[in-house]
């Protein structure tokens, strides 16, 4: 049954357990998505509450068994969605926004796929090809499930979310180098560390000389991919893309203080002031 009264016709207790999970998380997407409809809001409140409880169970302590075991539980609950089948407020908000938006099983298992490398693999020097593909499962694979619930499901929003998911994540890439390398990780590519002489090790990658032209090479590279998305933006739907052009906005601008701050001091952590996400909220967000 549904609630012809209620978003997406969902239960109002799960369309608040969601977003609490939304909220929860402290993060700017919540307010970001205000700009949307309130069918397409809360089915992207869905989408990003299953991004993070996959992520959360990536990276949370726990043995390997049983990261497999819940990330299978996943899996199967995708399966379900397109069978009917759903179990728990988050599931159940998605098996209303699934048909209402034609989300695809395939964006969503990619993500999963992306969260098992995370909780498998400790990610140190990827090549290309590798950097690419965990790219799109992380952040491309979320854009192909958004552009969709934010209303164009046409090839070039497709390629709206290819490129613009990959800029992103190349910039949570340059931002995290110090984190990551605590972590044991290094997502710089392999390629890159090889031509600068730089070691895939990650103690030495932080003070190694070379290290600022690996940086700068792969900031050049979200670069290209920022002017791609934006690009492709112009094939789109206007309105539907507005969530886009602001996500757009705010990254690139964070990759410009990345740049700013320089590739010697990884240990000042970087942000946009409340003044600028202001600013990037009314001209991107807003109008």
């Amino acid at each position: 049954m549904t609630d012809r009264t209620t978003p997406l016709g969902a239960a109002k207790e799960d369309l608040d357990a969601v977003e609490a999970i939304v909220r929860a998380a402290g993060t700017s997407f919540y307010h970001g998505m205000r700009v949307l409809p309130p069918d397409r809001r809360h089915a992207m409140y869905a989408i990003y509450a299953f991004c993070r409880i996959v992520d959360d169970i990536a990276d949370e302590a726990g043995s390997m068994e049983d990261k497999r075991r819940e990330l299978a539980v996943w899996r199967d609950n995708i399966a379900g969605l397109y069978e009917g089948r759903s179990d728990g407020p988050v599931t159940r908000v998605l098996a209303l926004a699934v048909p209402r938006f034609q989300l695809r099983a395939e964006d969503f298992i990619a993500v999963i796929d992306g969260m098992q490398t995370d909780a498998e693999t400790v990610v140190v020097a990827p090549d290309m090809a590798e950097l690419d593909l965990y790219c799109d499962r992380v952040a491309s694979a979320v854009g192909r499930l958004s552009v969709r619930t934010f209303g164009d499901a046409s090839p070039a929003a497709d390629q709206v979310a290819y490129a613009l998911g990959r800029a992103l994540q190349l910039t949570n890439i340059l931002r995290d180098i110090e984190e990551d390398a605590e972590r044991g990780r290094i997502y710089l590519p392999r390629e890159y560390l090889r031509d600068a002489g730089v070691p895939a090790d990650p103690v030495a990658i932080l003070t190694a000389p070379g290290l600022p032209e690996v940086c700068d090479r792969l900031a050049t590279l979200a670069h290209g991919y920022f002017r791609e998305a934006r690009q492709a933006m112009t094939l789109c739907d206007r309105r539907a893309m507005k969530p886009a052009r602001l996500m757009a906005a705010t990254y690139d601008a964070i990759l410009t203080v990345v740049e700013k701050r320089g590739w010697t001091r990884l240990d000042l952590r970087v942000g946009l002031s409340k003044r600028q996400k202001l600013w990037l909220a009314c001209r991107y967000g807003l109008f």
